[in-house]
């Protein structure tokens, strides 16, 4: 530089200054050089650097405090904070775009199919507008996060994803949502078993049925492609599961309504409320954010089979509070009790004996209960309906829906209750019993039941009788009627006594047949032998059947051993002798080892006799011996004994 006068104005040093980044104090007008040199500007202008040296303020300027350093360097006069600060914005201005980033853009451009994403440094981006279907109220000027997939494709734009942004933020977002108790939005996808499947910061999460409104859910497919506001209720992190609900966002205020309701609620007040679930036992009613039940018996006062039959959904009725607990958070309702009760009005001049016609509502096994007329009812016990005394159900006689004539057998209007009878209607026919069944008259029966000492057999309806196991065969003995006979069978009896009062009949099956004991006397005779199968096998011995009359005879264990020792098996078929017969006692008792130990005991008394006679011959034969006879043996025998010498 040139060099230039002493004397400077004030103006023209401090804008040379402001140029060197040397702080001038702008109150200052004038200044003073002490020192006449010139000042040199270095011809670096990279290294541009002045000499001031012989410069001074001589206005409130102390050379001693004066930082010549700070002078000497451009642009160095700031503090160390100061300079990190202004470096840190610095900085900024320089930040480029790396892939794989994750930033907050603004929307400044939306169509129906695309979202135009600012994101600073002079660089936008296109992202497919079904990545913003979560949020249906997306604007101009709203904050999106957006993932950096690519700073240019082919064409050379930016390529942008809101959908993987929100992917790799989701985590954190929904923990945050969960713990701090954040309503999120989420866009309903589909629906799934006990649910439906939301989008929420791109996760899917579950929510229940039954999470969805305060009110039972009947079409799930109404909410589907629904966006709403929904409470993270649950997270289970191991499987990246998430719980959401939107009922838990209208429970708190449905509470505060509730809880006024309840305030009011007094037994017998009457209320509006809607149908809001119907199930088998009864009705749920909304009576404006608090539920009561109104159960099945106490929608009418006739007989109702399902709670459909009187109410549908979202029907409004009037209801009245019966009663509820002491929290009253279990209220019943009656929707009966608002009209009067059909016993007030039953016609006054109904009495005992009358007739009257009704329907089947009930079958049990003990009755029918008969509906004379809606919510006035009487029961028919099956004792009542037949005339018959063994034990039957109703349903043998009534089927639920029938139109029955009945008579009244008691009424008792103060306790609501009234009994029929069917069986009334029709002729007893034990009055004329001893006409049409007299003693020893023969008829058919029908086997109704067994006990251990007979059978019980039906005449004709109403009419029973009793055939004694004794009196089921002649020749057989019977263990249990079941060996007879089976139920529903059809048997021939004779009527052996009658007990009109008892209403009781004694019958006989074997009496049909003449008692053939009369002639099995002089066929099985003592001693006498006949064929017979071995029927059964006991410790006690075995029965016999004695053919070809069938009758049964007993031999115990001793009297069915073989001559060969060994004994008789089930089926064999032997002879046996009669050893025993009680006409009275309708009992043989038979052997077969009797038939070869009594021939046997013959045929020894047939020797011994044989032999007795024998001996007698001989005897007589010896007394006429005479003694030349003895000596003619005496010479007969040396002859012989010669004659062995010779062999």
């Amino acid at each position: 530089m040139a060099k230039k006068d002493e004397s400077y104005f004030a103006d023209e040093v401090i804008e040379k200054y402001k140029k060197l980044d040397v702080l001038v104090d702008p109150e200052l007008e004038e200044f003073k050089i002490k020192d006449k040199d010139d000042l040199v500007e270095d011809e670096d202008p990279d290294t541009e650097q002045v000499d001031v040296t012989k410069f001074m303020v001589t206005e409130n300027l102390n050379p001693d405090e004066f930082n010549w350093e700070n002078v000497t360097k451009r642009g160095d006069v700031y503090s160390s904070d100061e300079r990190i600060k202004l470096e840190s914005l610095y900085n900024e201005t320089l930040s480029t775009i790396e892939d794989g980033a994750v930033l907050d853009g603004t929307v400044v451009a939306l169509n129906k199919r695309e979202a135009v994403v600012n994101i600073g440094y002079k660089s936008e981006g296109v992202i497919n507008i079904n990545e913003f279907r979560y949020n249906p109220e997306l604007a101009i000027g709203d904050k999106v996060e957006v993932y950096v997939e690519s700073q240019e494709d082919k064409t050379g734009q930016l390529v942008l994803s809101h959908k993987k942004a929100r992917a790799m933020r989701s985590w954190d977002r929904v923990n945050s949502a969960h713990d701090n108790s954040e309503i999120v939005k989420g866009f309903i996808k589909c629906r799934t078993k006990g649910g439906m499947i939301v989008d929420v910061f791109g996760i899917e999460a579950f929510l229940p049925g039954s999470q969805i409104d305060v009110k039972p859910i009947r079409d799930y497919d109404i909410f589907v492609g629904k966006t709403m506001e929904f409470k993270v209720v649950k997270i289970n992190n191991e499987f990246k599961n998430v719980v959401v609900s939107h009922k838990a966002l209208i429970e708190a205020e449905l509470e505060l309504q509730k809880k006024e309701i309840i305030a009011r609620l007094e037994k017998g007040q009457v209320l509006e409320g809607t149908v809001k679930n119907i199930t088998s036992y009864g009705v749920f009613i909304d009576l404006g954010g608090v539920d009561g039940l109104i159960h099945i018996t106490d929608l009418s006062w006739g007989r109702v089979n399902h709670p459909e039959e009187i109410v549908t959904l979202d029907q409004k009725i009037n209801v009245v509070i019966l009663d509820f607990d002491d929290d009253k958070k279990r209220i019943a309702l009656g929707l009966k009790q608002l009209t009067p009760h059909p016993w007030d009005s039953l016609d006054a001049n109904l009495n005992l004996g009358d007739k009257v016609s009704g329907k089947v509502v009930v079958l049990a096994d003990y009755g029918a209960f008969i509906e004379i007329s809606p919510g006035v009812e009487g029961l028919i016990h099956v004792s009542e309906m037949s005339w018959s005394q063994h034990l039957r159900s109703a349903q043998e006689f009534l089927k639920v829906g029938d139109v029955v004539e009945a008579q009244i057998l008691t009424l008792d209007r103060d306790e609501r209750k009234m009994s029929l009878g069917l069986k009334q209607l029709r002729t007893d026919p034990w009055e004329k019993i001893e006409e049409k069944y007299p003693i020893s008259s023969k008829h058919t029966s029908i086997v109704r039941n067994f006990t251990t000492f007979g059978v019980f057999v039906e005449l004709e309806e109403g009419v029973d009788g009793l055939i004694h196991i004794s009196d089921l065969s002649w020749t057989k003995k019977i263990k249990h009627p079941a060996e007879f006979t089976q139920i529903a069978a059809s048997v021939d009896v004779i009527v052996l006594e009658i007990d009109k009062d008892n209403r009781r009949l004694s019958l006989g099956h074997k009496q049909i047949e003449e008692n053939p004991w009369d002639v099995f006397e002089t066929i099985f005779s003592i001693d006498s032998i006949h064929e017979g199968v071995v029927m059964e096998v006991s410790e006690k011995g075995s029965i016999i059947s004695l053919q070809p009359y069938g009758v049964e005879a007993f031999a115990t264990n001793k009297h069915l051993v073989k001559e060969d020792g060994s004994h008789t098996k089930v089926d064999e078929t032997l002879e046996f002798k009669v050893i025993e017969f009680s006409k009275e006692g309708k009992k043989i008792v038979v052997s077969h080892s009797r038939i070869y130990e009594d021939l046997k005991k013959n045929e020894e008394v047939s020797a011994k006799k044989n032999t007795e006679k024998s001996m007698k011959k001989v005897k007589a034969q010896v007394e006429k011996t005479t003694l030349g006879d003895i000596s003619d043996l005496a010479a007969l025998k040396t002859e012989m004994e010669k004659t062995e010498k010779n062999k």
